[in-house]
């Protein structure tokens, strides 16, 4: 008997979406380079309930077991391993199949995997997959991204394994090929912000509050119950609870060494902000947090070198700062989304994919770690204003926004004083800070460029472009538009 889609490398995502879409009745062929990882989902399959999944002993065997057109889900490492997945499995597949990567790709791979595969007649897909281990096998939030006609081929079993929200599947058509891969990535760079920001939450209340584990834990249980609720809010809570069974003293966090691993998203992240002009500071803070992190022996010796505040105000107001923290985390929360959303724009006109932001607030609301009820009003913003240029412009956001920045200004002073470090909250202010304002010192930058390198400015008072002899030695610059060739 054929089955309705094979999924080929057999980590433990990859064993838990093909039990996922077995658990939803769809026969399912999975394979593996290596055989034990192969029976060993075959065996949970058979402990699950008898789900209706066969394993394969070759890359052949995988494919001739596969009923037609072949619909292929590969989840192998990025890089090298999916090009050479691709390679193996393209020989036995023919026109008309469909072969979908869901790693996190970087997603020019996705564009030159597709043409390459084009030539073939099979198509291909690069789908966003978010939700870790626990998402794979009950319910993910999917990003589908790859010739239309290819997406309606899967979308049957795509609607019924996603996570399942108020108004549907956690999944949907994202786009033309490479922007699945896109939009993931821009759901990890606001997940790096986005747990950067509750980091340095917790720092304040660790070393400026002087605040317990349980204490600590119960905050942000009970903020979990407000416009914070969220994944990473939730786990936060159940983190700092957890005891220590190792010493069977104190928290398994307090003995977790301070340095922060990553897999490459939130650099992409950063690389497509600046290729795009988009100011993202509080994703970048979060990177940058991680590359420090990760210098801890340089840290150790830096902290008997390096000196902070001397004194430090006394008699602070806990209840206070715990509200002004909470205001904070919101508003900073907020223009993290409203960050990566602009990317996704950025690119998505540049490459005429037509994202529809909306839909990706929406496929984002359940399944994924990014999750929080904060999206549903991200949605409705969104569906408010379809052209709305930056969501912190919608008249309820900005409202909420407002309300909140003078509690943001004293945490953010708060922290300043007592020598904690916070990079995000504070690029979020500043971000707000300055998009808020008419008039920036850009025009000094500007007035500089054009003294040292004739780059040329604008006026405020008339049309044109403009260039200033600004001493005796500055020389005629020629033809001005010929200065301005190179701009981005």
């Amino acid at each position: 008997m054929s089955s309705d889609i094979g999924l080929y490398g057999l980590a433990v995502m990859g064993q838990n979406f093909a039990l996922n879409m077995a658990s939803h009745g769809f026969s399912v062929c999975v394979g593996n380079r290596s055989a034990p990882k192969v029976e060993l989902t075959v065996n949970r399959a058979k402990s699950e309930g008898g789900l209706p999944l066969v394993g394969s002993t070759s890359v052949e065997d995988f494919v001739s077991q596969l009923s037609k057109p072949r619909k292929v889900v590969i989840l192998v490492m990025a890089g090298k391993p999916v090009d050479d997945t691709i390679a193996q499995l393209s020989q036995y597949m023919e026109e008309g199949d469909v072969i979908v990567d869901g790693g996190n790709e970087w997603f020019h791979n996705t564009l030159r995997r597709g043409e390459e595969l084009k030539a073939k007649g099979i198509h291909f897909i690069g789908m966003g997959i978010s939700g870790g281990e626990e998402g794979a096998r009950n319910g993910p939030s999917l990003m589908p991204g790859g010739p239309k006609v290819a997406y309606d081929m899967i979308e049957p079993i795509l609607t019924k394994c996603a996570a399942q929200v108020n108004d549907g599947a956690c999944t949907g058509y994202v786009g033309a090929l490479g922007s699945g891969n896109y939009v993931k990535m821009i759901h990890n760079g606001i997940e790096y912000g986005d747990m950067q920001l509750i980091g340095e939450a917790y720092d304040i209340m660790q070393n400026v509050l002087k605040m317990s584990n349980d204490e600590m834990a119960e905050t942000f249980a009970e903020w979990n119950k407000t416009e914070l609720e969220s994944y990473l809010i939730e786990i936060t809570a159940t983190i700092m609870n957890k005891k220590d069974d190792l010493t069977g003293k104190g928290y398994v966090l307090d003995y977790v060494l301070d340095k922060t691993g990553m897999k490459g998203t939130g650099r992409w992240t950063i690389q497509e902000a600046a290729e795009r002009s988009v100011a993202a500071p509080t994703m970048a803070a979060s990177l940058d947090a991680r590359y420090i992190s990760a210098r801890k022996d340089e840290r150790v010796v830096a902290s008997t070198i390096l000196k902070g505040p001397e004194t430090t105000p006394s008699g602070v107001n806990k209840a206070q700062v715990l509200e002004d923290l909470k205001a904070a985390l919101y508003v900073s929360k907020v223009i993290s989304y409203a960050q990566g959303l602009g990317i996704i724009k950025g690119c998505s006109d540049d490459m005429s994919w037509n994202v529809n932001l909306t839909e990706c607030a929406r496929l984002w609301k359940g399944g994924c770690i990014i999750r929080a009820a904060l999206l549903q009003k991200i949605q409705d913003a969104l569906a408010r204003d379809e052209k709305l240029t930056n969501l912190i412009l919608d008249p309820v956001i900005a409202g909420e926004i407002n309300e909140r920045t003078a509690a943001f200004r004293r945490v953010i002073v708060t922290a300043i004083e007592h020598g904690v470090s916070t990079p995000a909250l504070s690029g979020s202010l500043n971000y707000f800070d300055s998009y808020r304002r008419a008039t920036l010192p850009a025009n000094l930058t500007q007035a500089q460029r054009d003294f040292f390198g004739g780059h040329t400015y604008e006026r405020n008072d008339r049309e044109g472009v403009f260039h200033t002899a600004w001493t005796d030695s500055h020389k005629s610059i020629g033809d001005i538009s010929e200065r301005m060739a190179g701009n981005v």
